[in-house]
Formats: structure tokens, sequence, C-alpha cells
């Protein structure tokens, strides 16, 4: 028997993690990071729902922290299996999840100071540095679109998803000791068509059961071809009221995105060179990982590769390590681009350009990715007329431009050219990653579209997949 319980991205976006159980064995798909309200967050990741100890191995998606973030964790308590992941994602993970550890770390000192003062109990960082590396020897690679055994009975392969580098949806089939070969397809985050640097997602198998991401369920995002077009005039409208364009850009797949873009626009002549930061020791490495991988790219990508001999790269490019480099940037009050991690906002050098840039209104402000609730980032969607960085209250007075299109998730209409040619033989759906307006539009458009099961899925809920039948609720908490 095939059982699958979400313990995490159930009727919310952040949090990956779905426990499939068989024979004995149990496997986690991904195992991320809880974000957004702080007292949730913290602790919902302090705790497991089942004993890492009992886990068998790990099958993960990609290297957002959401999808990967809680790996060390795992790792901290007991959890000694392997972690299959595509060789970019292992790449990726290998900084991300030092990098994780050390702002922990370091957020957690700056917190016990103002506990000591106030005479409260310190707290410990979720883990430590040499737990993400523990973490990293346990990772196994494997590449995409080749078969490989998770356990005795049960073998999974990757396909290519397009969301980020390395990223993949997982395709998974357990034979059973007696009845019918089970298959489930796990979607990880999807990617769009047609997108900068990265190769299309590829479609998904057939497959029985699918566990499929519904973060855009209802929205439909501008043609991307436009991207290039809207970002220019952002940069030009800026630069001609004498101000910055402040990006808040997850230094993995985004900044690059951004970078691409802007050195595609100096060189087609669109926008004026103008002085490009990218302000992020991990960007830096990251974008080191994207060059090892050009492999993933798309056929564009190589050939302006092949044009300029780097597409992460011109000569108006900065990617900056120190805090000196760092202050430095701003003490500038010439026009330029600044990107900066984290891309909600939550953490890193971004807050310290914010607080340096919000109020002054010749700046903008320019957010290419989705914002979580309760994030700083979404507050300055939603242009609160105040908005909090370090504990101070700061005037949002800088324009705020949102381009969506950057979006690295499908939107409606991309996940329905996926999913839709599976209608007629699919016995059911689990909607995860989205929260509840967008997953339970998305679930009415599927049923239209001829799925007869879909579930949103609720945390701790547990279903059984026989392959032949509907999923079937076996367990509650």
């Amino acid at each position: 028997m095939l059982t699958v319980t979400s313990h995490g991205a159930a009727r919310e976006v952040t949090g990956s993690l779905h426990l499939l159980e068989a024979d004995g064995k149990r496997i986690a798909l991904d195992c991320g990071l809880f974000q957004g309200k702080r007292s949730e967050s913290i602790k919902s990741n302090r705790h497991f729902a089942f004993d890492a100890k009992t886990l068998h191995a790990v099958v993960l998606s990609h290297a957002h922290i959401d999808h990967c973030g809680r790996l060390p964790m795992l790792v901290a308590n007991g959890f000694e299996g392997p972690i299959h992941t595509t060789p970019a994602t292992r790449d990726l993970c290998a900084l991300l999840l030092a990098d994780s550890a050390h702002i922990q770390q370091e957020d957690t000192k700056y917190l016990n100071k103002k506990l000591e003062r106030k005479g409260q109990p310190p707290v410990e960082p979720l883990y430590e540095e040499e737990d993400a590396t523990q973490a990293i020897r346990q990772f196994q690679s494997v590449s995409q679109e080749r078969w490989f055994w998770v356990t005795k009975r049960v073998k999974a392969r990757f396909h290519h998803a397009g969301h980020m580098l390395g990223s993949s949806s997982v395709e998974i089939e357990y034979t059973p000791p007696k009845g019918r070969v089970v298959r489930l397809v796990f979607s990880g985050d999807i990617g769009r068509p047609d997108m900068p640097i990265l190769r299309d997602p590829a479609p998904f198998p057939d497959a029985d059961y699918y566990i499929c991401e519904s973060t855009y369920g209802a929205r439909i995002h501008p043609p991307s071809g436009d991207l290039k077009s809207e970002l220019a005039k952002v940069v030009n409208d800026t630069v001609a009221r004498g101000g910055k364009i402040i990006i808040p850009a997850f230094s993995v797949g985004r900044t690059q995105v951004i970078v691409y873009y802007l050195h595609q626009l100096m060189a087609e002549k669109a926008i004026e060179p103008i002085p490009l930061f990218v302000d992020s020791p991990l960007a830096t490495n990251a974008t080191q990982v994207f060059r090892m991988h050009p492999e993933l790219f798309d056929k564009k990508a190589r050939e302006f590769l092949r044009q300029t001999g780097d597409i992460l790269g011109c000569d108006y490019c900065t990617y900056t390590r120190s805090v000196q480099e760092s202050k430095d940037i701003n003490k500038s009050p010439k026009p330029c681009v600044i990107i900066s991690a984290s891309g909600m906002c939550e953490a890193g050098r971004i807050r310290h350009h914010l607080k340096n840039n919000v109020e002054n209104g010749r700046n903008t402000i320019l957010i290419v990715g989705f914002q979580a609730a309760h994030t700083l980032g979404r507050r300055i969607v939603e242009r609160d007329k105040q908005i909090r960085i370090f504990g101070e209250k700061f005037d949002l007075k800088a324009q705020v431009s949102v381009l969506n299109g950057f979006s690295a998730h499908a939107d409606r209409d991309e996940m329905r050219k996926l999913m839709t040619p599976h209608a007629p033989k699919a016995k059911g759906v689990f909607l995860v990653h989205g929260e509840e307006d967008q997953m339970s539009k998305f679930q009415a458009t599927l049923k239209e579209d001829g799925f007869k099961n879909v579930i949103m899925a609720h945390a701790g809920e547990t279903f059984e997949l026989n392959g032949t039948d509907a999923p079937k609720l076996v367990k509650t908490d």
C-alpha cells in the first residue's frame, strides 16, 4: 500500500514536505522551510510531524529554501539516508543551505542580545553550518530523465521543470508485492514556457495521481515577451527622475534572469548603460553555478553566450561580496540598479538598501517575484504607507512597480496545458503549494477540465493510493 501525507505547503505556499509511505519505508518529497509570519513559522520549523530517524530517503525537487531549507534540521534530528536530486540542485544547495545556517546563527545572536537585556532565556538556531555540511554529504545526484531506485519497490526519475536551475518534477512508480503498479507525479514548482535562460518545462508523464502546485491557480501572467520592454520602461523612467532602481530578488534564479535581461537591453541600446550592482555574496556564488551548467540553458541563452562569452555579466555589472562594498553602493547619488536578496525582503542586504532608499520619491522599488503573506515584500506590494525595517518605521515614498511576468511559477493556463491531457485517466489530484483562494479556484478549473477527484490537501491528512481508485482518506491529525 502507498500512502501520501502533506506536512507542508498544504493550503499555504511555503514549507514543502510530502511524506510517502510504502512497505514500511518513508520517503519525503522535499523538506522546506516555512516562511512568513515569524512567530508561526518559527514554531512550524522547529518540529517535524514524524521521527526523522524513521525516514528512508528524501527526493528533492529543487533548491529553493521553502523546498530544501529544513534538510539540515532533518539530519540534525537523526536522518541518515540519501537525498536524491539533480546535479545542479546539489551544487546550489551546497551554497543555499550553508547560507541559511549562517543567517540563522547571526539572527539568533542578534536576537539573544535583545533577550539578554530583557532578562529572557536565549534561543537556538534551527541548525548550524555543520548540519548543512552533513546534509550535503548525504546528497546523491541523478541526471534528469534517468530512473533511480529509492527503495526496493519505489523508483523515480526527474523531469525538467523550468522553475530554476536544476529544478524538476518527480515521476514515481511503486510496484507492490501484489496488484498493479501505482504511478505518481509530484510537480515540484513548475516554471513558465518561453522564459529566459532555462529550457521550457517538460510535459507531465501519465500517472494515476498528481501532487500539483497551485501558486498561481487563478492568475494569468502577462506575455513573457513584454517583460524586457516593461523592465526597460521602469529603468528609463527612474533614471529620468535621477533615482535608483532597487530590486529584491532571490539570489538563485531571479537575480540571474534580471542581469541577463539588463545585459541584453544594454546590448540592444534599449537602455543607457548604467551601473548594475548585484549585492549578494550568495548571488555571486550562484551565478558561478549557472555558468557551470550551460546544458540547462535554452537555445537563445546558448546563442547569447556564444556572442558575449558571458550571459550574466557585462562591462557595467559589478558583483559585490564585502560589507564595505555594499555600503559604498548607497554613498553614490547617481542612478543605478541594485539587485539584492532576499526576494521577499525578509533577510539579507536588501533590507539595508530599502532602509536607505524607500523615503526618496525619485527611487523605484521593483518587485519581480511572488511575495508571501506577512512578509515585508508583501507589505511593499500592498503599498503600506509605513513599513518596518530593523524595528524602525519608514515612510514608503519610493515608487513601487510590480512585474509579475517575471514569476518563475506557471500561471493557471500554463498549468492547465500540463495537466489537462491527463484528466481522462487520472484517479486523483492533490493541490498543494498555494494560498487557499488560488487553490480553490484552480480546483474548480481542474474539475471543469474533467478531473474527478481534486483534493485541497490539509496538513496531516493521509490518503491511500492503490492505482485503481480515487484517493482514500485513511487518517487525519
